[in-house]
Order: C-alpha cells, then structure tokens, then sequence
C-alpha cells in the first residue's frame, strides 16, 4: 500500500507532538533547574514557532514558492482571527507543559519521592485529553464560512462515550504501571541465605 501525502503529515504531526514532551523535558532540564530555567525553554519554544510558523511563510510568500495573491484577496478578520487563535492555542499548550513538569518536579521533591514520580503523568493526560476535547469541542460548535457563532448540539453516538471511557483506561492502565515498576524498585531486596 503506497504511502499517500497526507498519512505522510499525519506521521510527521504525530511524530512532532509523541516527542515534544520527552525532548522538552530534557531540554527544560539542562537549563539548570532554577526558575529562570523554565522561561528560557519558552524562549526556545517561541524561537522555533517564529522561525517555522513566521519566517518560513514569508520566505515562500517572498520567493514565489507560494502565491500571495491567492490569499490576499481572501483575508477574512475571521481567518485572521481564528488562525491566530489556534497558534494561541498551540503556544499556550507549549508553555503549560513547561510548568507543569517544573510543578511536578517540584511537587515530588516535597513528597520526598523520585522527581520522574509526577513528571511520567503530563504526556498520557495531555494526549488522552486532548482528543475527547476535540470531540466534545466539534460536537457543539460548527463554524460555516462567515458565520464563526454556529452552535448546536449533536447528540455523539455510542461509540464517543466507550471512546472516552478507554481513554480514561488507557491513562489509568499507563499510570498504574508506572507507579508499579516504581513501587518494585524501592522496595528492599530480601537477603537470600548463602548456599554452603
């Protein structure tokens, strides 16, 4: 089965989002750890939006790679808008899970356990809720060219409710084994009598 253009993006923005969190993590970490540290991950963060979501569209709107006037005549103050409001979006996400793995951190350095006890739980949460946001999000706003405030409930079938019932499982089952090979690492091996 050949690969088509669009799985090929789907493969790539999964890729990209599966490995955000562990590569922010260490990256957030090799900062040092101090307060200022997390600020600087954000810096980082908001560099690569700037140079991927706003240098490189007026690369190719500059060199002709993309036509200008295939837009311009289309700019709606919706489009800008709601366009500016999902890079919001996106960037606001980035920047929460910078504090939330400081808090994490933080919060298991209280509790005097392992700092990787908390941490292991942003990724799973954030990817299990995510999608169930989506569906609950799309199953009550509609928005139709021109017209951002259509709204209206359509009743999901049953298949959304077993779907956010796995996920809460799926999480649930992912957090249970973390927290059982931690709990089977701290406790203290028994001393087995020397065989004569």
């Amino acid at each position: 089965m050949k690969l088509q253009e669009w799985q090929f993006y789907v493969l790539l923005a999964g890729l990209s989002w599966g490995t955000y969190v562990p590569i922010i993590f260490f990256g957030g970490s090799e900062f040092g750890g101090k307060p200022a540290s997390r600020i600087m991950a954000i810096l980082c963060v908001g560099l690569a939006y700037f140079v991927l979501g706003v240098l490189v569209p007026i690369i190719l709107f500059a060199t002709g790679l993309q036509n200008w006037s295939d837009v311009k005549n289309n700019l709606t103050g919706n489009g800008l808008v709601f366009s500016s409001l999902a890079g919001a979006a996106g960037a606001i996400g980035a920047i929460c899970v910078v504090f939330a793995t400081k808090s994490a951190i933080g919060q298991a350095n209280a509790d005097g356990v392992p700092t990787s006890t908390y941490k292991v739980f942003i990724a799973p949460l954030i990817f299990g809720l995510a999608p169930v946001i989506n569906v609950l999000v799309s199953s009550i706003w509609h928005p139709k060219p021109g017209n951002w405030a259509n709204f209206g409930f359509e009743m999901p079938g049953w298949k959304l409710i077993l779907g956010i019932v796995l996920v809460g499982l799926g999480a649930a089952l992912v957090l249970f084994s973390k927290e059982e090979a931690e709990a089977s690492k701290a406790k203290p091996t028994v001393n087995q009598p020397a065989k004569e």
